[in-house]
């Protein structure tokens, strides 16, 4: 079931942070238990050690891990107010980052949540601190011991322009931590690290193709307190960080501060304030800071907006020029309050979580049609308009989960995206056919390698479904959507029902009425059972392969002997450990219709079908599996190549109606429950 909340423009109470420390202590244990044994915190979770620098080579220059106290006489935590001037990039490419972090500290109650102001070096200092994030819809609560890279005592990756000011340097560490090290941070996208501190809503918009509009849009959600960042395009990673001849960098991640239409000339101009992180490097071209267009306009107005023009890497541009030299903004929303009206509104949300499994649930975008259908499939219903119009207002944003945290295992980021379809209404999880010849309502202006893909849209009520993907097939990830509405709107995942139709098999024909075929097979089932007339596994194993073999259309190395062990467990009704010639030929009657199932999808004849197709072989066969159980089915039986032999599509099978029936047997009054001792679970999963 999904999880709904409902977000507003307003303030709400910030809830507690969960504890991630692996012994399970909170800040304040840790903190209270240094102050006793009076020393000072040492972070087992993230060691002063190379490896919490740098995963993937040696580190390239001697550091030596320092607290404060060590590199000046009178640290602070926070000199003053924390402001965008603290911050000052180091030797790590993370001014992503770093741009976000001065976006933060234009929301004071944002950044009061991320940086808790109940720490310093005062009498409570124990060389621990801590600090908040959010992820996948949880807030975490973060320590860090005080413990710093320095080289001659100095910081070298983060730091204020104060040098006894440390919030930022250690916002930084914690911010590593969460992600594995300090070496995770290099490279990426302003609007994440906003979103890890507002659990915001993202929005991204390319200057070159954006509307008219997006002035007044920046301006409006940068008033309500949404954070901005911006950057120009590289083209190759030679142009990475390489400033151009008008004092701006590309590849670069700055911070939008501010907006302003101010007369000039008789005219209105749209001006705009970025910030670079670097704390120096800035726009030198019309309305930096000692241009002469300052000179033109009214004295108040240049000392409202003009506050000063020190070299600290801020600087004003006109919104034309801006849109000229930068490609890309990003928005992140504290909520997703619509930017084209004056409305507060208050928004539902629904909260999914998924995996795209190879074979199984990782079946690409549309392109791939063969697979697409397979990918997690969730029903929308909106059922009521907005207030001011007769369609409803709908923010669907597809995050992929830990991919930074993943990288020095060698993943990074997939390119994903989804799509919107009309939805049938008595629909489950939808096949191919329906891809096919259906077009989608809506979709993700496109598919990129950025950890969340976030549209807006204005659909009519009624059912839609939403298959998020990522660009290729079967690549794997974790994945969250979040799905805002103004009026609530249902949301289930397709395909979660769990059944099986399963009709007791008829009779066995009597020896006098058996077909030429069933004579046949008693003549071979007889020399094989000899005076006890049953066979055993091993025998089954020898009379199936000698009878499939056989069959030409039938390509397979043969049945192992655990899929004859679980034939006799499905139709062994006399508990004997063998099977008798009445069991055999119903069971034989089974295996000719899941031959030509089987045959059904092996359309090539290699003897092999696809997994993904074995969900609808399966629900052919009478059994219904959720999209977790067939993820679970996929990893087990299919190979690399993500198709599934004969012996082990039938091993799947069989297995699956002995389970549906032994639990149907229990559940005498048919609830789709069953109690069970330890001692017929072991006989059960033992039994399969």
């Amino acid at each position: 079931m999904p999880l709904h909340s409902t977000l507003s423009g307003g303030s709400a109470k910030a809830a507690k942070g969960i504890n991630t420390q692996y012994d399970g202590k909170s800040f304040e244990e840790l903190r209270q238990e240094c102050l006793r044994k009076n020393t000072l915190f040492e972070d087992p979770d993230f060691p002063a050690i190379d490896s919490s620098l740098f995963y993937s080579q040696s580190v390239p220059i001697s550091f030596e891990w320092k607290r404060p106290k060590e590199l000046c006489e009178n640290p602070k935590f926070i000199v003053g107010d924390a402001n965008r001037t603290d911050i000052c990039q180091g030797q790590l490419g993370d001014c992503w980052l770093l741009a976000a972090i001065a976006s933060l500290t234009l929301h004071k109650e944002a950044l009061a949540r991320v940086v808790p102001h109940d720490q310093g070096f005062d009498h409570s200092y124990a060389g621990i601190f801590h600090f908040q994030f959010w992820r996948h819809n949880k807030w975490l609560d973060v320590v860090v011991d005080d413990r710093l890279p320095s080289v001659r005592n100095k910081l070298v990756l983060v730091h204020s322009a104060s040098n006894n000011e440390f919030w930022s340097a250690l916002l930084e560490k914690a911010y590593a931590k969460l992600y594995g090290s300090y070496e995770s941070l290099k490279g990426g996208s302003t609007i994440e690290a906003m979103e890890d501190f507002t659990g915001g809503v993202a929005e991204m918009y390319n200057t070159k193709k954006a509307p008219p509009t997006l002035f007044k849009t920046m301006k409006k959600a940068h008033d309500r307190g949404s954070m901005l960042g911006c950057s120009i395009d590289i083209t190759s990673s030679a142009e990475s960080e390489a400033q151009t001849a008008s004092g701006l960098v590309k590849g670069h991640a700055y911070t939008i501060t501010g907006l302003e239409e101010v007369n000039y000339r008789g005219g209105k101009v749209k001006l705009i304030r970025i910030r670079n992180p670097w704390g120096q490097v800035e726009w030198n071209g019309p309305w930096s800071d000692k241009s002469r267009e300052w000179d033109s306009i009214d004295r108040s107005e240049k000392k409202r907006i003009l506050q000063n023009s020190m070299e600290d890497g801020e600087f004003w541009m006109e919104f034309e020029d801006f849109k000229t030299n930068y490609d890309k903004v990003e928005i992140c929303n504290m909520t997703p309050d619509d930017l084209t009206d004056n409305t507060k509104r208050h928004w539902e949300v629904s909260m999914f979580e998924g995996n795209w499994i190879r074979g199984s649930s990782a079946g690409g975008c549309r392109n791939f049609i063969d697979t697409f259908w397979t990918n997690p499939q969730f029903k929308l219903t909106l059922e009521d308009a907005d207030d001011e119009d007769d369609v409803c207002s709908v923010v669907i944003a597809l995050m992929q989960k830990n991919r930074r945290k993943l990288r020095k295992e060698g993943l990074d980021m997939e390119t994903i995206g989804f799509a919107v379809y009309d939805a049938p209404d008595d629909a489950d999880h939808l096949g191919k056919d329906f891809f096919r010849y259906h077009a989608s309502k809506a979709r993700s202006r496109t598919y990129i390698n950025m950890r969340e893909v976030s549209e807006r849209f204005t659909l009519p009520p009624g059912n839609y479904l939403l298959v998020p993907t990522t660009f290729q097939p079967h690549h794997e990830a974790d994945f969250l959507i979040r799905i805002f509405s103004e009026k609530k709107a249902g949301a289930l995942e397709m395909g979660s029902n769990v059944d099986a139709d399963l009709p007791d098999p008829p009779m066995p024909s009597l020896p006098e009425e058996e077909s030429d075929e069933e004579k046949g097979l008693r003549r071979l089932f007889d020399q094989l059972a000899g005076s006890d007339k049953a066979i055993s596994a091993r025998e089954l194993q020898q009379m199936l392969n000698g009878v499939l073999s056989r069959r030409k259309e039938i390509k397979f190395d043969g049945l192992s002997l655990n899929t004859c062990h679980s034939i006799i467990n499905l139709m062994d009704v006399d508990n004997t450990g063998m099977l008798e010639f009445q069991e055999f030929k119903v069971f034989w009657e089974k295996m000719k219709k899941w031959i030509m199932l089987f045959l059904s999808f092996d359309t090539d004849r290699s003897g092999k079908m696809s997994s993904y197709e074995l969900r609808i072989a399966l629900k052919a066969a009478g059994m219904q599996l959720n999209t977790k159980l067939l993820q679970l089915l996929g990893l087990r039986f299919a190979d690399d190549s993500y198709d599934i032999d004969f012996d082990d599509y039938l091993t799947c099978i069989v297995r699956l109606e002995n389970m549906f029936r032994v639990f149907q047997a229990l559940d005498n009054v048919k609830q789709g429950k069953v109690n069970m001792n330890i001692m017929q679970f072991l006989m059960l999963s033992m039994n399969v």
